[in-house]
């Protein structure tokens, strides 16, 4: 099915999720180009940055299955979908030997794929597809699972403002529709800034009040500050590398420090995304981290 799907390009190109050859440094790039790119263009930018409450668990069986058959998906493929997901049915109970062990009432399951399963995602990818489509018009979506980021940009102020309301408004009709719903106290905007740019005061029309004064933000393991300064970001990789090199130092009085140690606690954390923030002033201070701690480790 998933062949499928790639083949007859069904899936669409904003989703970084859970697809071959794409990753969290993909979404990151695709979000740090469209603003830089902004930015050459002397534009407004600032991304709607949306929390699902538990997507996995709200996706609706009949949306699904209706929603399979659209994207063509028929015949055998189509029937065991429908076997897996119709007719369920669970209930909790106790995990013990004891003869009158508690249980709750059997309950038939409309809503839900599992995450951590091989089809659940799958499932889920094709479940969210067509919310790129719902906007695309207006902005530029970026999907990672259940994860929504959506850059809005312009040139006109008013025009910048309205785009914002818009895909407010379509996005939250699509949530609705689709069953789903956006948790606005962990939503939130942020307006990307020159240094020549002021900060447009926006009021963003939604059920429940978005915040709109926030400076930085964690997006896929990164933290992304509105000037792309990556100060934040570095700081908070300092104290987390600080840690990791304490605690090295210290079981190295009664253990060997080894490769799998390093990589583990040091190297995969200062590596990762430094491809984006690597170059970045702050980021000197890193290396000089780095450097300090070279004599600790009996390999370097």
């Amino acid at each position: 099915m998933y062949n499928y799907l790639n083949h007859n390009n069904i899936l669409v190109g904003d989703q970084c999720g859970f697809r071959e050859k794409l990753s969290t440094e993909t979404a990151i790039y695709t979000l740090l180009n469209n603003v830089l790119s902004s930015f050459d263009r002397r534009n407004l930018v600032g991304c709607l940055f949306c929390d699902l409450q538990k997507a996995f668990d709200c996706v609706n069986h009949e949306i699904l299955l209706a929603k399979i058959k659209f994207y063509g998906i028929s015949g055998i493929a189509n029937k065991l979908m429908v076997s897996h997901l119709e007719n369920r049915y669970q209930k909790v109970s106790e995990n013990n030997s004891k003869p009158n062990k508690l249980s709750s009432k059997w309950v038939h399951v409309k809503h839900g794929v599992p995450q951590d399963s091989i089809l659940g995602p799958l499932l889920f990818l094709i479940y969210i597809n067509d919310l790129s489509l719902s906007i695309n018009q207006l902005a530029n979506p970026i999907l990672f699972a259940d994860d929504t980021t959506i850059i809005i940009s312009n040139t006109i102020p008013e025009e910048f403002k309205n785009n914002i309301n818009s895909v407010m408004t379509e996005i939250t009709n699509w949530f609705q529709s689709n069953l789903l719903t956006m948790n606005c106290n962990k939503t939130h905007f942020m307006q990307f800034l020159t240094e020549k740019q002021h900060e447009k005061k926006i009021e963003i029309i939604a059920p429940n009040s978005i915040n709109t004064n926030i400076n930085s933000t964690k997006f896929p393991g990164l933290i992304i500050d509105n000037s792309l300064s990556w100060k934040d970001h570095i700081a908070a990789l300092t104290s987390k590398l600080n840690k990791a090199c304490y605690a090295i130092r210290s079981i190295k009085l009664f253990l060997s420090v080894d490769l799998l140690i390093y990589f583990s606690y040091v190297h995969s954390v200062m590596s990762y995304g430094i491809i984006f923030g690597g170059n970045s002033h702050p980021s000197n201070s890193i290396f000089k981290l780095k450097k300090n701690n070279n004599n600790h480790y009996k390999y370097q």
